[in-house]
């Protein structure tokens, strides 16, 4: 029996279409938004203990690393919902042909960095 497997597969090589990365990518901007619930939910445990607590949860927003982890949070819940809602879409029987898949998946990877460009601007 021959095998037809390959010998030497270089995974620099391998190019994938906008649909496979915007569905690999929903799911990273999930676990990311699993992690920053509990940030989250920390933050916002701090700010209601007190009224000095409050205070330091909001000195920590002056803080370039905390702005940068909000704004990655703030891209990823976008990112998460803009292409979530493209699931949605497709598993009501629309735009699933190759050609409107690829077009939808382009179009939400636009949508998410326009989205993350203005959370940026809005966190700083």
């Amino acid at each position: 029996m021959k095998k037809q497997r390959p010998v030497h597969l270089n995974l620099q090589t391998i190019r994938f279409p906008a649909t496979a990365i915007a569905s690999i990518l929903h799911r990273v901007s999930g676990v990311i938004m699993l992690f920053a619930v509990g940030i989250l939910i920390w933050l916002l445990n701090e700010s209601l203990a007190s009224a000095e607590s409050f205070a330091g949860v909001q000195s920590l927003f002056d803080n370039f690393i905390v702005k940068f982890i909000v704004w990655g949070i703030l891209t990823a819940l976008g990112y998460h919902l803009i292409v979530g809602l493209r699931h949605l879409v497709m598993d009501a029987g629309y735009w699933e042909e190759l050609s409107s898949g690829l077009t939808s998946a382009k179009v939400a990877i636009g949508l998410s960095v326009v989205f993350s460009i203005i959370a940026g601007i809005w966190v700083w």
